[in-house]
């Protein structure tokens, strides 16, 4: 009997099999992707070094045992330890652009990226010239704030220094620095004196039940950038009573919320959020103006 001749798996051969342990094991997607099979995808690709915008005809190159072993080894690693595949390649997309990634941070998957891609259109008149970047965490929404809107200056701001570290990097990947800058501080504290055209925040809002019940890939994200009291609005209330004191006269606030936004209307009945509405998916974002923050403010002196 003749010896058969051993084919190489090929590159789909493999993220299909990490597909299908991934399904078996019951992981949970959601940090940069939103299924198994782009999850193992990214693994692979990090493991050969290859782009994410590389040719489909990629799926039929074949491996090589060495490959093969790198390529099995970060399949195990995010199964064993239920560990975002964005933290093990240390790298994450937001808003088309790539943004360095660690467990500082949280993994960058705000629907706020479909916003910027049009430039904000059409909740935004002018372009601001002015940009602060709430609980930046990574950066990735200042950043790409800077990168849709090439005149404006931006300020990424956290009560991390760890966070604020990683956003460092991601200024320097895009040499904006002339442009951009970070700042520590706890929501306005560190920013007295400055006004913005456009404050944009995805701060912590995670209610207490939906923390307790998150899936395990979830505690590897810094507990700070989630969580936000008994309702998830610890914060949020805060930014809502102070934010009109760092806007400009024509300026906008954006903020995300996410399941929280019912316990939003309900804390703050009287004001009429913009809830926007995604194409790519995704809830929980609103707008208000200077003027409808300024007249929550007049509200409260009256009350």
């Amino acid at each position: 009997m003749k010896n058969q001749r051993i084919i190489p798996a090929k590159v789909g051969d493999f993220i299909n099999w990490g597909a299908e342990r991934f399904e078996a094991k019951g992981l949970c997607f959601g940090h940069g992707t939103d299924n198994a099979w782009d999850e193992a995808l990214s693994l692979v690709l990090f493991a050969l070094s290859l782009p994410w915008d590389s040719d489909v005809s990629v799926l039929q190159r074949s491996l090589s045992t060495d490959e093969q072993s790198r390529i099995t080894s970060l399949f195990d690693r995010r199964i064993s330890e239920r560990i975002p595949a964005a933290y093990i390649i240390g790298e994450a997309w937001f808003a088309g652009l790539s943004f360095a990634v660690d467990q500082r941070v949280l993994v960058p998957r705000s629907p706020i990226a479909e916003l910027m891609e049009s430039e904000f259109s059409p909740w935004l008149k002018t372009s601001p010239a002015t940009v602060l970047d709430l609980c930046s965490g990574s950066g990735c929404i200042g950043i790409a704030c800077a990168h849709y809107f090439p005149e404006a200056r931006v300020v990424l701001s956290d009560i991390s220094v760890d966070a604020l570290d990683v956003a460092e990097k991601n200024i320097q990947r895009y040499q904006l620095s002339e442009r951009v800058i970070t700042a520590e501080s706890d929501l306005f504290a560190g920013l007295c004196g400055q006004r913005f055209d456009l404050i944009v925040a995805n701060p912590p809002y995670v209610d207490a039940e939906d923390l307790a019940d998150m899936p395990s890939e979830f505690l590897h994200e810094p507990a700070i950038g989630l969580a936000s009291g008994i309702d998830g609005l610890d914060f949020t209330r805060r930014l809502i009573n102070e934010a009109l004191d760092y806007l400009t006269e024509e300026g906008s606030l954006i903020v995300e919320v996410g399941n929280s936004w019912l316990a939003l209307e309900d804390a703050f009945p009287a004001i009429s959020f913009l809830w926007i509405d995604f194409e790519r998916g995704g809830h929980g974002v609103f707008l208000l103006t200077t003027q409808q923050l300024r007249a929550h403010r007049l509200s409260l002196d009256i009350d």
